[in-house]
């Protein structure tokens, strides 16, 4: 049965199985009906849920059915392209409307930075040696600051927050870095085009802005000092932060560290020759020969030029570099990358949680869902996009020494924990870290993924609870030695 509309009303002409809409140029069908008898009311198409296909020819239908029928596509492509890792993408709300009872908000240039504070409670008379060990350590009244990994949160430290309070005996606090957890996400393509480099605010997802937020938790916790714990690429903020300001961190724990150890010790260069020596030789030998100086002179010249001509290189590398950078940053925070994140968050984001753990069926459904909250927050694509940009292209770590080759210099005690099956970061790169930093222990964690602290809790407690009976009597030895 064909059907055609003129003026407002239906008109049957010859019969057919197929039903016609038609707009404008373009046609398409609907469904294949078999009863020609069957009146075709104005609800049909919402009741014949099918996909619609493009009809090269067809008697033209002017109207809202078409219309109609082309925002039922829209909505079933829609329908499939909000839903990113389980996750609803059309009802994204301000981070603090997805926030626990215990959670805090604190204000850090211009970022609204969520964190959870934890704090020891009294324990039981009848675990005296604990009891001991715990007003021990209390007595040296280190907080314990918490630096999650990539793509993960507070969440990631949900078990082991009240057993660390209880074994530090003082207060433990973790936060979510910006682009991760329920941290706001800042827009900086807002920032006035005006702006110098110099007025420009600092970058919310660069290395400097998390070192800077940690050392802000300190003032927070009105601590000297604290002991700085950092997860995978948390280790790195936990590192830079100490070679930020050594006086204020007492101890680093780097929980599987997604840092590069350097295959060889660094060497420390000596410099045995003296510049005057030299040029006093030089003058010398010029004055016995004549033709030895003309050469001297000749050489310098040539060294002269050869220096000018590098330099002319270096500032085409530079302009060249720059130019790149530019493009980098331009195809980082194109829309097109922020497609690939998502396509790469949705479908990987659960299966990285899962792989991350020694045994991925111990995964459960609560452990995912902490994990992909932070996608129902807004922006959090565009934040996850800046914060890989940041990492490409930050600038004042890279005119720094290396961390790889300050890792020697690094004079707090460390402990360094991973587990044996580390899919991600391997635990030899883990051990081969403990040799380069001096004196750091190494606790190697069998049966055990990435993640250390949520998939064996309580050998993870008592490896740092060992490590914190070593702190306390390193520093009764030290009041000793000054005693004496």
């Amino acid at each position: 049965m064909r059907v055609m509309l003129f003026c407002g009303k239906l008109s049957f002409l010859t019969p057919s199985p197929t039903l016609y809409i038609s707009h404008g140029k373009s046609s398409t069908f609907l469904y294949t009906h078999k009863h020609s008898s069957s009146l075709i009311s104005p609800n049909y198409a919402t009741q014949n849920k099918r996909f619609v296909v493009s009809a090269s020819s067809a008697p033209s239908l002017s109207g809202s059915g078409a219309e109609y029928s082309e925002q039922l596509v829209d909505v079933g492509a829609e329908k499939k392209k909000k839903m990113i890792a389980g996750i609803d993408q059309g009802e994204l709300v301000d981070p603090k409307l997805l926030a626990d009872p215990d959670s805090c908000f604190c204000e850090f240039n211009g970022v609204h930075i969520h964190h959870k504070i934890c704090e020891a409670e009294s324990q039981p008379q009848s675990m005296l040696q604990s009891h001991t060990v715990s007003h021990q350590i209390k007595k040296l009244g280190y907080p314990m600051i918490l630096l999650h990994g990539f793509g993960a949160s507070v969440f990631s430290w949900k078990p082991v927050m009240k057993p660390l309070a209880e074994v530090a005996g003082s207060k433990v606090l973790a936060f979510d870095r910006p682009a991760f957890g329920l941290t706001s996400r800042v827009n900086l393509s807002k920032h006035p085009s005006s702006e110098t480099e110099d007025t420009k605010p600092l970058n919310a997802y660069s290395m400097a802005f998390s070192v800077l937020a940690t050392l802000h938790f300190i003032k927070l916790l009105n601590a000297e000092k604290v002991i700085l714990m950092g997860h995978s690429a948390g280790s790195l903020v936990a590192v830079n932060t100490y070679f930020e300001a050594p006086e204020r961190v007492a101890a680093l724990i780097l929980v599987a560290p997604a840092i590069f150890a350097p295959l060889t010790a660094p060497k420390i260069v000596k410099e045995n020759q003296s510049r005057n020596d030299n040029q006093r030789k030089e003058d010398i030998s010029i004055r016995k020969n004549p033709i030895l100086g003309l050469y001297e002179m000749l050489s310098k010249i040539t060294k002269y030029i050869a220096e000018a001509i590098t330099q002319m290189m270096k500032w085409t590398v530079d302009i060249l570099n720059s130019l790149y950078r530019k493009f980098l940053s331009a195809i980082l925070r194109s829309s097109l990358a922020i497609m690939l994140v998502r396509m790469a968050i949705d479908k990987f984001g659960t299966a990285a949680v899962r792989s991350a753990w020694y045994d991925p069926k111990q995964v459960s459904e609560h452990v995912l869902g902490g994990y992909t909250r932070p996608l129902r927050t807004k922006d959090w694509d565009r934040a996850l996009v800046e914060y890989t940009a940041a990492m490409l292209l930050d600038e004042e770590y890279k005119t720094k020494t290396p961390l790889s080759k300050r890792l020697h210099e690094i004079s707090c005690p460390v402990l360094i924990v991973t587990g044996d099956t580390d899919r991600l970061v391997p635990s030899w790169n883990a051990e081969r870290l403990s040799r380069v930093i001096p004196g750091a222990s190494f606790k190697l964690i069998k049966q055990c993924g990435h993640l250390p602290h949520e998939e064996k809790v309580e050998e993870f407690i008592s490896i740092v609870e060992n490590f914190l009976r070593n702190l306390v009597s390193d520093s009764n030895e030290q009041c000793l030695q000054q005693a004496i």
